[in-house]
């Protein structure tokens, strides 16, 4: 069964195909004081990808499906200084490249720029107040 027509699976959750490419792409993890690692990345990876498909809160993350929000968020952070998505995202269009073909030669881009609605405007100087030449109120 092809990838696109597999309805077994939410939109969410992470095939088997991306855990295969990503797995050899994680940097190797450190263990503390020799103690064995006791978390599960492909667990971790599926808590990562929920939280970008969804966009639900990392504090929102599923305890019971991917195990500690703050766990999922710290993975997270190291994978993106290690480059692991940017290095995933290049496997991915090999694949693709492969299967459908990409038109390498051919490019866009797009994009608008327009002020912010509720930018920071600038600041008119204060007005001076000038010492009043009338009768002051304690006389």
């Amino acid at each position: 069964m092809s990838p696109d027509t597999d309805t077994t699976q939410a939109s969410w959750e992470l095939p088997e195909a991306v855990w295969q490419r990503m797995a050899p792409l994680l940097p190797p993890r450190k263990s503390k004081e020799g103690r064995p690692q006791t978390v599960d990345l492909k667990r971790i990876t599926a808590g990562i990808f929920y939280v970008l498909r969804t966009g639900i809160q990392w504090q929102a993350c599923p305890r019971e499906r991917f195990g500690p929000p703050s766990t999922v968020y710290y993975y997270f952070r190291q994978w993106v200084t290690a480059g692991v998505f940017g290095h995933l995202w290049a496997v991915a269009l090999t694949v693709y490249d492969d299967l459908k073909g990409l038109e390498w030669t051919w490019q866009s881009v797009d994009g608008a720029m327009t002020k912010a609605p509720l930018g920071v405007r600038p600041r008119a100087p204060i007005p001076r107040t000038v010492a009043s030449a009338g009768r002051s109120a304690v006389c």
